[in-house]
């Protein structure tokens, strides 16, 4: 079953600002991801699936972990986003970037990770991208051992070319390894099992007394998944998950697979 477009987004989210968020159907359909245990030492929170006949971890931090590999996969950074919108008179709280990168780094340790890998948008605008830059080359300086890879998305493209001592490969879309294809926007790739960002997505869940909580989630489908947006200071949109989708939820310092029976709006 293809993905397909998000309810209207909240808090400001920019998921839906291209075309290419309009994935087309799939020619085979295997099942979307399977519950897994996931051999080694496994991060608090965090919930084992099999994907493209890899194992793969999903973190409470928004962040997808590859352990054969050691790969962190994050999607939508949107670093400098905050300090873009204060660039534009928009009174805004500053410090997000540092909040981002502290997880990163935080990440890179829980999991001995020696690579990341950017599902695209990165930086969120060329304003975002000059405002960073001292931050993310000093970064990047205390972390020159891990290698890191930008699949480059729609908000890159825009903000230009990312300085050099940044240190990051940039790859056109998608980067296929083994049978997984790392994509910003997701779509079928044919003989691979595409992993994406760019819709920010979540599950509002429903409760008694009309309760109701927006939460990110990642979004699974037969041949293709969506990771929810990494950034601190990025909105969502609510996924209209199909019959036969999973939906893992991120609910506080853990991830929760949602049952078909969940109270969960699709």
């Amino acid at each position: 079953m293809p993905l397909r477009e998000p309810r209207a987004p909240a808090g400001g989210a920019e998921p839906s600002d291209s075309s290419s968020a309009r994935p087309g159907s799939a020619s085979s359909a295997p099942g979307a991801a399977a519950i897994v245990s996931v051999a080694g030492a496994v991060p608090p929170g965090a919930l084992g699936v099999e994907a493209g006949g890899e194992h793969l971890l999903l973190l409470p931090e928004r962040v997808a972990f590859w352990p054969r590999t050691r790969t962190l996969l994050v999607a939508d950074a949107h670093l400098g986003k905050a300090a873009a919108f204060r660039c534009g008179g928009i009174p805004v709280p500053s410090g997000t970037t540092d909040v981002n990168l502290e997880r990163l780094t935080q990440l890179v340790f829980a999991c001995d990770a020696t690579r990341i890998v950017f599902l695209g948008d990165l930086v969120h605008s060329k304003a975002a991208r000059q405002a960073v830059g001292t931050s993310f080359a000093a970064w990047r300086q205390r972390h020159a051992g891990v290698d890191i890879v930008l699949v480059r998305g729609n908000h890159d493209a825009r903000a230009g070319d990312i300085d050099a001592a940044w240190n990051v490969r940039v790859v056109s879309d998608p980067l296929i390894e083994d049978g997984l294809a790392l994509c910003h926007a997701p779509r079928p790739v044919a003989g691979a099992f595409a992993l994406a960002g760019h819709l920010h997505p979540s599950a509002m869940l429903t409760g008694r007394g009309r309760d109701r909580l927006r939460v990110p989630c990642f979004w699974f489908a037969a041949t293709q998944a969506v990771l929810p947006a990494f950034g601190a200071f990025t909105g969502t949109a609510d996924i209209a998950a199909a019959t036969g989708d999973r939906v893992f939820v991120v609910a506080g310092s853990r991830v929760v697979a949602l049952e078909a029976s969940s109270e969960v709006e699709r």
